[in-house]
């Protein structure tokens, strides 16, 4: 299996509140998912039936930009091109009622890999008010 395809990891502001244009210029980062709540989806059934996004997201993906099976470079690379931490930004997130994720993707199919999130990178995301969360696959 290719080693850079067993990690990496993406950046999520979302929220009912959550508009992409705010959140493209206040990080200087032109974003990988934007969506808006109420953006209209299309039907996958092809019933036709009016469906609408349900919340807002504003995010950015380390997995074309970085190729390592260890989640390190994949968060380390994010936190810089958002150059994090900013000192607004947890008071942001409450003023606009969003959150902010950390999802890391963690492929671990023979079950002998641990995840590694550093502790210098655990405790300033969660100073910004964000979780770290981990899809492990088996």
């Amino acid at each position: 299996m290719n080693s850079q395809h067993l990690a990496h990891a993406s950046f999520t502001i979302s929220g009912d509140q959550v508009l992409p244009e705010f959140w493209t210029r206040y990080f200087d980062v032109v974003p990988d998912i934007a969506i808006t709540k109420g953006d209209p989806i299309t039907d996958p059934t092809g019933q036709g039936r009016i469906l609408v996004r349900r919340t807002g997201v504003w995010g950015i993906r380390s997995k074309l930009m970085v190729s390592s099976s260890v989640l390190e470079p994949h968060l380390r690379y994010l936190i810089n091109r958002l150059s994090l931490p900013k000192a607004s930004l947890r008071e942001l997130l409450c003023e606009k009622k969003a959150e902010m994720c950390f999802f890391c993707y963690w492929a671990n199919y023979m079950g002998d890999r641990v995840p590694d999130v550093p502790d210098d990178i655990r405790a300033m995301i969660e100073s910004l008010g964000g979780v770290i969360e981990i899809d492990e696959y088996r």
